[in-house]
């Protein structure tokens, strides 16, 4: 879970560096008064104090320097790591533990958001060190003189108090802020994904509406910030020389009265400087209130739970795949509705049904990209939330409508890292796909991002990287956007699988129904029947479900 206290442990290797060196930077600031004061009082006796401020000056400049190097290598190292530690978390939580984001939220997230909160080390350190200058200066000013002591405290909480409504105020809107930005990232990315429609329906203007509409929400909470930064800043303007103007009235009564030295009412008015220069952290504050509402948006994603997975391996079987009352709901829908199958080992299952009948839940549930609500899903005899990692995805794999290729060649999009050479060769030629990447000018080896892909090709190269499944293969429509011929050539390769896999078959078509061993009629989520398709096609209803 990140949290503020975490980030702050993973900046320890800067943050002390960068401590001290903030720390003997303002210690340096506050000694400095003193020194040149001894300076003043004694510049016709010697020159040694001068030498000490000069040295003084130098040793805050070296600080000065580290403190920026320091806060970079922090802020760029805590980044890093919490952009592996988001990334990794939404990968191993997978399409059901995210659901609650918008892609382009969960971009802005990473990608922004982390880089707010991997200040919150650096801005938290700086601003203790920061207070260490006015507290020294108040102990000074009460060893110089206690009247000016006083003098300094009562108009110096006048500024604490401008801080302090500063950053409650500024916490809440800088929260607001970037959940805004989020949100139209994610309008964004939508668009996006969607440009060949836009422009297809030619619906440009309504979708450049559409994304900039929360603007005027933006520009709102951007306005709000400032003027709070403003607010806080007048006030802090106002309050600020109260300050110098307190020291210097009493100190000079003093320096009259030959109560203190030029050289202490020198030192006291450099030291009512520090004080009023308080009010100059509102923006110290405002980084850190930004850091406060990054960690917040961090801290939500990272709290997303990963999917578990046992340590038990797969026994030997023919991949019969058993549904165990699974009910899967969405708020108060149900999508799968105490669903009991108990499908044949080796067999090609088509299941059908009209849309929202709960297929592509059913597949998902099957290849374990999200876990029934209640119920229970077993391969084999074995549970699939109890099969290791490694162990349930060697033996099920899925293919989708719309598939994601991933990787940057042909070749990569195929084997993700996983297959063999031989493998990836010998998937693809099941897959009818080794004819089409072959006349690519670099084959297999042709960046993805440059190969010329129709819809079809796509999903067979998605259908292609699933084949390495050993016991059970998905199909969740992955060959709706095939030719009719060569829809005909995959079909017979999965109706006839020498390897003899479960195959599962969320299809449309009539045709594939027809090809396949069993069909499985879902309806409203629930089982209608379970049966060969010439048994269901006397149902008109059956018939009904294929359009």
């Amino acid at each position: 879970m990140t949290s503020f206290s975490a980030v702050l442990r993973h900046g320890r290797g800067w943050l002390p560096l960068l401590g001290v060196a903030a720390l003997l930077g303002n210690l340096t600031v506050l000694a400095l008064p003193t020194v040149l004061g001894k300076a003043i009082d004694g510049i016709a006796a010697s020159g040694d104090w001068v030498l000490i401020a000069c040295g003084l000056i130098v040793l805050g400049i070296v600080c000065d320097v580290v403190e920026v190097i320091a806060g970079t290598a922090c802020v760029a190292g805590t980044t890093a790591w919490l952009r592996h530690g988001l990334v990794a978390r939404v990968l191993a939580a997978g399409p059901s533990g995210v659901r609650q984001f918008d892609t382009g939220d969960l971009v802005s997230r990473v990608s922004s958001n982390a880089v707010d909160a991997a200040r919150a080390g650096p801005a938290t350190l700086t601003a203790i060190a920061a207070a260490v200058p006015p507290i020294g200066s108040l102990v000074l000013l009460i060893l110089i003189s206690p009247w000016l002591g006083a003098a300094f405290l009562g108009s110096v909480l006048l500024v604490v108090a401008v801080l302090w409504l500063f950053a409650r105020r500024t916490t809440e809107i800088s929260l607001a802020y970037q959940e805004t930005q989020g949100r139209i990232a994610a309008t964004l990315t939508e668009a996006l994904a969607g440009l060949r429609t836009i422009a297809a329906a030619g619906t440009a203007g309504r979708e450049e509406q559409r994304v900039l509409r929360l603007l005027p929400e933006l520009h709102a909470r951007g306005l709000r910030t400032w003027q709070v930064l403003a607010r806080s800043g007048a006030q802090a303007a106002v309050v600020g020389p109260l300050v110098l103007i307190a020291v210097l009235a009493v100190g000079g009564i003093q320096l009259v009265d030959h109560r203190i030295t030029p050289g202490e009412y020198f030192a006291a008015a450099q030291y009512a400087v520090i004080g009023a220069g308080l009010g100059g952290l509102t923006s110290l504050l405002g980084q850190l209130a930004r850091a406060r509402a990054g960690i917040t948006r961090v801290a939500e994603v990272s709290a997303a739970q990963p999917m578990g997975y046992g340590a038990l391996a797969l026994p030997d079987g023919p991949g019969r795949l058993v549904f165990d009352e699974v009910t899967v709901r969405a708020g108060d829908d149900l999508l799968l509705d105490r669903v009991h199958l108990d499908l044949p080992g080796g067999a090609a299952v088509a299941v059908v049904g009209p849309s929202g009948a709960g297929k592509s839940v059913l597949a998902a549930v099957a290849g374990r990209l999200q876990d029934p609500d209640s119920g229970q899903v077993r391969l084999d005899g074995v549970p699939l939330g109890a099969l290791s990692q490694v162990a349930l995805r060697t033996a099920v794999n899925c293919a989708f409508e719309r598939p994601a290729l991933v990787g940057s060649t042909v070749g990569d999009a195929i084997g993700v890292g996983s297959q063999q050479p031989d493998q990836l060769l010998a998937s693809a030629r099941a897959t009818h796909v080794h004819g089409f990447v072959s006349r690519m000018p670099d084959g297999y080896h042709t960046p993805l991002v440059e190969a010329p892909l129709s819809g079809g090709e796509a999903q067979r190269l998605g259908l292609a990287r699933a084949w390495a499944a050993e016991r059970l293969l998905i199909l969740d429509d992955a060959t709706s956007s095939l030719d009719t011929a060569t829809e005909l050539l995959i079909s017979e390769t999965l109706m006839t699988d020498r390897r003899r896999r479960t195959r599962l078959i969320i299809t449309h078509r009539a045709a594939t129904a027809a090809r396949a061993d069993l069909v499985v009629w879902l309806d409203h989520g629930r089982v209608r029947a379970v049966a060969p398709h010439q048994a269901l096609w006397q149902n008109p209803a059956y018939r009904k479900a294929f359009g």
